[in-house]
């Protein structure tokens, strides 16, 4: 008689751009990029390995923010939210903010978590990008800003709306130190981010068909009550309507950070 065996659920994956199903081991050697090029969705930790030389880097440490400020519950409450979020994802909330070097230059990168409740801009979120803004500042070194985002955290009320001014005037400080400032829009990247520090940058990447918006398509054809354009939002329309600067693959990010931040720095090629 056999014994069951334990499979794990998440041995294949889906490719959601060809149905394609793809090997988990294949998937992360990939750089979670499928066979088809779909760029999955991964949280800061896969970020920074991907994107710091050797994949070492330092955390920063973010200041800590009230739970919850104005007790808010729909169905359920925003405390019981938190914390499913933080078991699901290790993370205290929806950014990191690490230093390291890429492509030989150091650089201060902030990381927005999207299974981390949409990657929502709350006040943890606000306060982690000025922190990384300030430490840029502190260090003179560029910042990094790897976005996806959902908007803001309706469970905060004014106060999430209130990080969307903050966040942009402690870009002012980083700009007036004369440090760049660099945006990778990674799918998605939509709302008060958007809105916000996502859109401020001296330059802006994206991942290939990240969808990039204020509003979502869906709202926009049930608003105007017309059928968008085809790839409408997603990144290579941007690039072709000039809000973004280049569509870069996912392994191709780190060499074309370091490219840019040598021009913006005036530092001699690698």
């Amino acid at each position: 008689m056999f014994s069951k065996r334990d499979t794990p659920e998440n041995l294949w994956i889906k490719c959601p751009l060809s149905g394609e199903m793809v090997f988990h081991q294949d998937l992360t050697a990939g750089l979670h990029v499928t066979p088809a090029g779909h760029h999955m969705r991964i949280g800061p930790e896969l970020r920074f390995l991907y994107t710091f030389d050797d994949g070492k880097w330092d955390d920063v440490e973010l200041p800590p923010v009230p739970a919850d400020p104005l007790k808010f519950r729909d169905h359920k409450k925003y405390t019981d939210r938190l914390k499913a979020a933080r078991a699901k994802t290790g993370d205290t909330d929806a950014v990191r903010v690490a230093v390291g070097k890429i492509n030989g230059i150091e650089s201060v990168v902030f990381a927005q978590n999207f299974s981390f409740m949409g990657g929502s801009l709350g006040m943890a979120s606000g306060e982690g990008f000025i922190r990384a803004a300030e430490e840029a500042v502190r260090r003179k070194l560029p910042l990094i800003a790897f976005t996806s985002a959902g908007g803001a955290r309706m469970q905060e009320g004014a106060l999430s709306l209130m990080q969307m001014p903050r966040t942009t005037l402690a870009l002012n400080d980083l700009r007036n130190a004369k440090l760049p400032y660099i945006v990778v829009l990674a799918d998605p990247t939509t709302g008060g981010v958007t809105a916000s520090f996502a859109m401020l940058g001296d330059v802006h990447l994206a991942e290939p068909r990240a969808l990039i918006c204020f509003a979502g398509p869906r709202v926009i054809e049930q608003t105007i009550r017309e059928k968008l354009p085809e790839g409408f939002q997603r990144a290579e329309y941007l690039m072709e309507k000039g809000m973004i600067d280049a569509v870069v693959s996912r392994q191709d990010i780190p060499t074309a950070l370091g490219r840019y931040l040598r021009v913006l720095l005036r530092r001699p090629a690698a």
